[in-house]
C-alpha cells in the first residue's frame, strides 16, 4: 500500500474555516453571506471527491502539519474509513445549507449569521475528524466540533434552549476530558504514540486488563455515539433549529461519535487485540442494549422531533454493533451505515422541518390527513422511514443484510435475534405516522380541542425547503440499488 504525501487534507479542513470571515463580514447581506456557505461547501466536496480515486487504489494520503515532541503531532491521513464519512458529511453540508435557508427565512429566525458561522466551523471540525491521522488530531477536532455546536443547539436563546444547550456541553465535554483523555494517555503509555495503524497500533502488544478497561473509556468517552446510559444529551438538543437536528443526528455530531469508535476498534485495537481481549462480544450485547431499549423508548414519544432523535440513538449502535461483531460481513455492514443512515435521518428531520415551517406540526397526534396537503414532504419521509426499517430498495437494507450476515459468521444467534427485533420496533413507531398522513382524515374537533387552528387545507409546502428533502431522499434510494461506492470503501477498509 503506497502513502502518498499530500496536502490536500489540510485543504478540505480549511475550506470552511476560509469561509467564516467572509460570512461574518457580509452578515448584513445574507444572499452573499449564504452564497460563501455554498460555495465553500462545493469546495469542500470537491476536493474529498478528488481524493477517492487514489483511496479506491488502495493508497493513503498523509501530511503532518506539525510535530509537538516524538509520537505526538497533528497529522492528517486520508484512507477508506475516513473517505466514508468525509463523503458523506461534505455532500450533505451542501444539501443541508439550502435547506438551512429555506427553513431560517421562512421562519424568520434570529442571529443567521452565528448560525452560518458555527455550521461551518463544525463542518471543518467533522472533516478534520474523518482525517485525522492520529488519536491527538482526532481528540483536537472532537473538541472543537463540540464548542462550534454549542451556539448551534442553544441558538434559539430560550430557557429550553438554554438548558438543553448546557446539558449538551457539559456531556460531551466532561466525558471528553475523563474517559477520552484517559484512554488516549494509556494508548500513548503503552505504545509510545498515538498514530493510526491499518492492522491496529495495539496489535503487537500484550493483551492486558488495562487495555480491556481502556476500550470501554473509548466508548463512552467518545458520547457522541450516543451509547446508553450515557445518550441523554442527544434528545436535549432536540430544542434546536431543525436543520441543527438534521446536521447533529444524521452528519456532523453523532456521525463523528461512531466513526471515532470505528477508528478505535479497527485502527487503535485491531481485531486480533479485539479478540484476544474478547472486546467484540462484550461491545456487541452492551451496544444491542441500547439498539432495543431506545427503539422501546421511541414508540412512546408523540413529538416527532423526539421519536427521530431516540430511533437515531438506536440506529447508531448499528454502526458499533458491525464493527465489533469482527466478521467481513459485519464490519463491513457497520461502515457503510454511517452513510446509509445520514441520507436516510436526514431525510426525516428535513421532513420535520418543512412540517413545522408549512404546518406548525411537531407532535405525531397532529399529522392526521396532512399528506394530502404535504405530499412531497410525507412521501419523502416514507422512503426515510423504510431505509430505518431496512426494506428492500432502500439503503437501510444493505446494513441490516451485512449486519445479519454478520452476526452468523459470528455465531451470534442472540444479536441476528436483536437485529429482527429492532426492525420490528422501527416499523412500530415510523408506519403508523405515514398511515396517520396519508390514510386519516383530520379531526377537527380534536384540533380545536387543543388550540390548533391551522387546519390542513391552509397548509402549503414550501420549495426551497422541500427540493432538499426529495433530493436526499432518492439519494437513500440510490445508494440502497447502487451501493458499490460506499461498499468498495468499506471492503478497503477490511482488506
Amino acid at each position: 500500500m503506497e502513502t502518498i504525501v499530500s496536502i490536500k487534507p489540510v485543504l478540505a479542513v480549511l475550506s470552511s474555516l476560509l469561509a467564516v470571515p467572509l460570512i461574518l463580514r457580509t452578515g448584513d447581506r445574507p444572499n452573499l453571506r449564504e452564497f460563501w456557505s455554498i460555495l465553500a461547501g462545493v469546495i469542500k466536496f470537491s476536493i474529498v471527491i478528488s481524493m477517492a480515486p487514489a483511496i479506491l487504489s488502495g493508497h493513503t494520503i498523509e501530511y503532518t502539519l506539525v510535530t509537538f515532541f516524538q509520537g505526538v503531532s497533528i497529522k492528517f491521513r486520508v484512507d477508506a474509513l475516513g473517505m466514508v464519512f468525509a463523503t458523506v458529511s461534505s455532500f450533505l453540508w451542501i444539501v443541508t445549507t439550502f435547506y438551512s435557508i429555506g427553513y431560517m427565512r421562512s421562519n424568520k429566525e434570529q442571529s443567521q449569521t452565528r448560525y452560518y458561522t458555527c455550521f461551518a466551523i463544525s463542518l471543518a471540525s467533522a472533516v478534520g475528524v474523518a482525517f485525522s491521522g492520529n488519536l491527538v488530531t482526532l481528540f483536537v477536532f472532537y473538541e472543537f466540533l463540540s464548542l462550534a455546536t454549542v451556539p448551534l443547539v442553544g441558538h434559539k436563546e430560550t430557557p429550553e434552549a438554554i438548558e438543553g444547550a448546557r446539558k449538551y456541553f457539559l456531556y460531551l465535554l466532561s466525558l471528553s476530558k475523563t474517559l477520552l483523555l484517559a484512554a488516549i494517555i494509556i494508548v500513548f503509555v503503552v505504545t509510545g504514540t498515538t498514530d493510526f495503524q491499518s492492522d491496529g497500533l495495539l496489535s503487537q502488544h500484550a493483551a492486558t486488563p488495562l487495555l480491556f478497561v481502556a476500550f470501554f473509556f473509548f466508548l463512552y468517552g467518545f458520547a457522541k455515539g450516543a451509547v446508553m446510559p450515557l445518550h441523554n444529551w442527544l434528545p436535549s438538543a432536540m430544542v434546536a433549529p431543525t436543520p441543527v437536528s438534521a446536521l447533529l443526528h444524521a452528519v456532523a455530531v453523532v456521525k463523528v461519535g461512531v466513526f471515532s469508535i470505528l477508528r478505535v476498534v479497527f485502527h487503535v485495537y485491531g481485531v486480533d487485540m479485539m479478540t484476544s481481549l474478547n472486546l467484540g462480544v462484550t461491545a456487541a450485547y452492551v451496544v444491542s442494549f441500547t439498539i432495543i431499549a431506545a427503539s422501546v423508548i421511541a414508540l412512546t414519544k408523540d413529538n416527532l422531533k423526539a421519536r427521530l432523535a431516540y430511533s437515531t440513538v438506536s440506529q447508531l449502535s448499528y454502526v458499533i454493533l458491525g464493527a465489533v461483531l469482527l466478521t467481513p460481513s459485519g464490519m463491513v455492514g457497520g461502515i457503510v451505515h454511517i452513510a446509509n443512515h445520514a441520507f436516510s435521518k436526514i431525510t426525516l428531520f428535513f421532513c420535520a422541518g418543512s412540517l413545522y415551517t408549512a404546518a406548525h406540526k411537531t407532535e405525531v397526534s397532529q399529522l392526521s390527513g396532512i399528506g394530502k396537503k404535504m405530499p412531497w414532504t410525507m412521501a419523502a419521509f416514507f422512503i426515510g422511514s423504510l431505509s430505518m426499517i431496512g426494506v428492500p430498495i432502500a439503503a437501510g437494507f444493505v446494513t441490516k443484510w451485512y449486519l445479519a450476515v454478520g452476526s452468523i459468521e459470528a455465531h451470534q444467534i442472540p444479536i441476528l435475534m436483536v437485529l429482527l427485533a429492532s426492525t420490528v420496533l422501527n416499523a412500530a413507531y415510523f408506519l403508523p405516522i405515514t398511515y396517520k398522513a396519508f390514510f386519516q382524515k383530520e379531526d377537527h374537533s380534536e384540533a380545536a380541542e387543543h388550540g390548533d387552528h391551522d387546519h390542513h387545507e391552509e397548509i402549503r409546502e414550501i420549495p426551497m425547503v422541500v427540493v432538499p428533502l426529495v433530493l436526499t431522499a432518492i439519494i437513500s434510494l440510490v445508494i440502497g440499488i447502487y451501493p458499490n461506492y460506499f461498499l468498495s470503501l468499506a471492503q478497503e477498509v477490511i482488506r
